[in-house]
């Protein structure tokens, strides 16, 4: 693509506007896709004040920086109007300490944080690292709100390490310096066993409360309220509730992918289960989270049956 002068002049207006600017999809507080939410985390962690361009909904923009830059991939970063990189280039910068010397900071510190594992949480997490093969280890990332999630992966080179109880822990250099004073445990849930990762900086929910049909269903109908269907598909297709929802069927992805502080409501059958599971939605990090009194049951006969049938 041959960009045209009024096309240059409009990105070098916004590179002039700011040191450091960041070409990505959406937003850092929302950011749409994986890498421009990589790239986000790693600036964040770092403490800079950078710019951002949203270019998710601007197709020509989008094209124009590729151009521009000589990079295919977005996210972008741009230091003093040149581009850095992509989020993979930037990550292994700052792995590497680059990043920090092309923008005048000095080194950054890599002293492993301090993590504590129950027992259980240690015994389970060296089970599955011995059943994922050699070079396994637990990769942890805590966000600015001090949200602590973790996935299996290969040790990395640049990787903060730390070991705990037998247990091989990584950090990039942003979750590393979150981390002290992070704690892992492993219970055995509702729906199965969970990971459960707390940390004293994360912001303190509210307690789970309980809301009655009638009310779940209205806020529902309004935009307010989110219902998580506890009830495996065959428990569903005996009472089905007639409002959009979202199941563990595929476990909790589309759940953690809800802001923290959207309010949602738990439904089980009668009600017995669904205290359990919206306690352990908080323990996930949601902290606006309801129980639905009495269940489908309740629902069917205090909802469902107010509804005129013609």
């Amino acid at each position: 693509m041959t960009l045209s002068a009024d096309a240059r002049q409009r990105i070098e207006t916004l590179l002039r506007a700011h040191r450091l600017v960041v070409f990505m999809n959406a937003t850092p507080d929302a950011p749409e896709r994986f890498f421009s939410h990589k790239i986000c985390h790693l600036l964040d962690g770092l403490g800079l004040d950078y710019a951002h361009v949203d270019v998710s909904r601007d197709a020509t923009l989008r094209e124009q920086i590729k151009a521009y830059g000589g990079l295919q991939a977005i996210p972008q970063l741009y230091l003093d109007g040149k581009p850095l990189g992509d989020s993979d280039a930037v990550e292994r910068m700052a792995g590497a300490d680059e990043l920090h010397a092309a923008l005048g900071l000095p080194a950054p510190d890599r002293t492993p944080p301090t993590v504590r594992l129950t027992a259980a949480a240690a015994e389970f997490l060296r089970g599955v690292v011995r059943g994922k093969g050699e070079g396994t280890v637990v990769d942890i990332e805590v966000d600015p709100q001090f949200r602590g999630s973790l996935r299996f992966g290969p040790r990395r080179k640049d990787a903060i390490a730390a070991e705990v109880d037998g247990v091989a822990l990584q950090f990039d250099l942003a979750s590393a310096r979150r981390a002290d004073g992070l704690s892992i445990d492993w219970q055995d849930v509702e729906r199965g066993p969970s990971l459960l990762l707390s940390h004293p900086r994360a912001p303190v929910p509210k307690p789970v409360r309980w809301i009655s049909p009638a009310e779940a269903d209205a806020r529902v109908r309004a935009g307010t309220l989110t219902v998580v269907d506890l009830r495996r598909e065959d428990e569903r297709a005996l009472a089905r509730l007639s409002l959009p929802f979202l199941s563990l069927d595929e476990g909790t992805h589309a759940i953690r992918n809800l802001p923290p502080q959207a309010p949602l409501a738990v439904l089980c059958h009668r009600g017995d289960r669904c205290w359990h599971g919206a306690q352990h939605l908080v323990q996930l990090g949601h902290r606006d989270v309801y129980a639905v009194e009495g269940g489908i049951d309740a629902w069917a006969a205090d909802v469902d049956a107010s509804i005129p049938r013609y």
